[in-house]
């Protein structure tokens, strides 16, 4: 399956206007700027028309109205190839995927949980049998790094991914460390397509699954 993985368009997804071709696109969340209702609608609109046979998405930090209304509420708004994940999953001609908006505390952001005990308990949700894991936020030390230096990303992430060993990690939330990085078992992709200053200048990420390694992830 070739798959397209996008992420913290904030708003500006109709600037995208040559996506490409794939069975399945990914959104790994801030779909909006502040999480208001015509931004998300408005995103929801152009997500569940495009070209794809399949398509998933999760909330970000700043998508607010998906944290007011409930994961059943959204999905009626959608269509039977459009999937919402928010701390769930669903399998696709047999790939495992799980998705979780959850991030760590960070001001008053949506979808925080403190670190420790509290965000834990969202990644012990997290299935075996994942083969594709999509969070909003990264694992400490992996693609995480701010513009300031500061690695930020979850530490208890990390050690959930290297006890389950998905085969793909998918994040964004930090958008200057966009990028790729092959582990031993899991290979994590920051789709961030926005910088530091909110600019459009990353492109999508593309792979297949399973990962072809002869021929390389697309920058």
């Amino acid at each position: 399956m070739k798959i397209v993985f996008i992420s913290d368009t904030h708003g500006q997804h109709r600037k995208l206007k040559e996506l490409p071709k794939a069975d399945l696109i990914i959104h790994g969340g801030d779909v909006s700027r502040m999480g208001k209702d015509h931004e998300v609608e408005d995103f929801l609109n152009w997500f569940q028309c495009l070209d794809y046979a399949h398509k998933i998405f999760i909330a970000g930090n700043h998508d607010f109205y998906f944290e007011n209304w409930s994961a059943a509420f959204i999905r009626k708004k959608l269509s039977s190839k459009c999937h919402y994940l928010c701390n769930s999953g669903v399998t696709i001609e047999g790939i495992s995927f799980w998705g979780s908006p959850i991030t760590p505390t960070f001001f008053n952001w949506a979808f925080n949980e403190d670190r420790g005990k509290p965000i834990q308990k969202f990644w012990k949700m997290i299935p075996e049998e994942t083969d594709v894991l999509i969070t909003h936020g990264p694992p400490f030390g992996i693609l995480d790094r701010t513009i300031s230096g500061l690695e930020v990303g979850c530490e208890d992430l990390l050690k959930t991914i290297k006890k389950l060993k998905p085969k793909f990690h998918l994040f964004g939330h930090i958008h200057e460390a966009y990028g790729e990085e092959n582990g031993i078992n899991t290979t994590f992709i920051n789709g961030s397509l926005l910088d530091e200053h909110y600019n459009l200048v990353n492109a999508p990420k593309e792979f297949v699954y399973p990962l072809d390694l002869s021929s390389g992830l697309k920058i």
